[in-house]
């Protein structure tokens, strides 16, 4: 089932005129706009409609138009969402605003989990019945889509409108003329308002999605600007790519490089770090010899002849060499 779906499934290109199709035809209807939709009422029975008897439809108002009233209907609809294990974050405070986009995007949502439940099919589901349970529902039926009762009073009546028309033109030809031609301007009127609220729709789709990587974009700037890696060689490759101009095409082949040379290099460092170690107790042993020989030295032309002649007799006392008795 289509719970979670991104910014760029195709559920997100589906028009507005489509939409509001389905929602008329599944529920009898009549809404002429998608934000008609945005107190809640109509999105809880379409989840009605696909799990009969899910939601409790004495607690749905279709007739709520202040924000509390609306809210108590998307409450319903995220419980019923917890019961059926729906992750699908329902907006409230966008929603109740009635803004066409927000509406939009999630009626397209609705939609698709609808369509992804048994196909989309519903078995003998008369939502006008279980309308009649709600509050506002007298108000709601006078919107309601006619139902034909039958096919026999469609085509009589289809006849009749039709054998009327004729025996008026008979009568008038140029009068009926002039009124054949008079609902086309406004007919081709609807048409590009319907086109141009699509392209704003679409427009408005567009600067959400660039606004949705802008943002992206700035928190890496951000992170890269850390005094603690903003000088490694990684983050300045980072800042080359966001920093490069639009038809600087070279700049990722330069970047790549940059990584395949900071990968083939290998630590050579250890063998002169090991004798740059070894050098400085070298250099410090000798300072300690010559120190000490220049010490003994000192001590040698200081002593006085007796004083010579002392050591060399303790020496001798105390079991040193015997080379002095030869």
């Amino acid at each position: 089932m289509a719970t979670n779906i991104g910014m760029m499934d195709a559920a997100y290109f589906v028009g507005r005129g489509e939409i509001l199709a389905w929602i008329n035809s599944t529920l009898r209807l009549n809404l002429s706009k998608v934000e008609e939709a945005a107190s809640g009422a109509v999105q809880c029975q379409l989840m009605d409609a696909v799990h009969p008897g899910i939601v409790p439809m004495h607690k749905v108002n279709f007739d709520a138009k202040t924000e509390y009233d609306m809210i108590q209907n998307y409450k319903v609809l995220q419980d019923v969402f917890n019961k059926l294990k729906i992750t699908k974050h329902i907006e409230v405070n966008k929603l109740v605003k009635g803004r066409p986009l927000d509406n939009l995007e999630f009626m397209q949502w609705m939609k698709r989990y609808c369509d992804s439940v048994n196909g989309g099919m519903l078995n003998n589901y008369n939502p006008v019945d279980r309308r009649d349970a709600c509050k506002g529902a007298k108000e709601t039926g006078k919107r309601t889509v006619p139902v034909q009762t039958s096919s026999k009073s469609s085509t009589a009546l289809r006849t009749s409108s039709s054998s009327h028309t004729t025996r008026k033109s008979d009568s008038n030809p140029s009068h009926s003329s002039q009124k054949v031609q008079k609902p086309a301007p406004s007919g081709c009127a609807q048409a590009y308002d319907a086109q141009i609220t699509e392209l704003k729709l679409f427009v408005d789709s567009l600067e959400k999605e660039r606004d949705f990587y802008f943002g992206k974009l700035r928190d890496i700037e951000i992170f890269c600007q850390n005094p603690d890696i903003e000088h490694s060689p990684i983050v300045s490759a980072i800042q080359k790519i966001l920093y490069a101009a639009d038809d600087d095409s070279s700049v990722l082949t330069e970047v790549q490089a940059m990584a395949s040379q900071q990968g083939s290099e290998q630590p050579s460092l250890s063998p002169i770090l090991e004798t740059s170690e070894e050098k400085p107790r070298v250099e410090t042993q000798k300072r300690k010899n010559i120190s000490t020989l220049e010490v003994d030295m000192a001590a040698s032309f200081t002593l006085s002849p007796r004083q010579r002649l002392s050591d060399i007799s303790n020496v001798h006392h105390r079991g040193g060499p015997t080379t002095l008795d030869s």
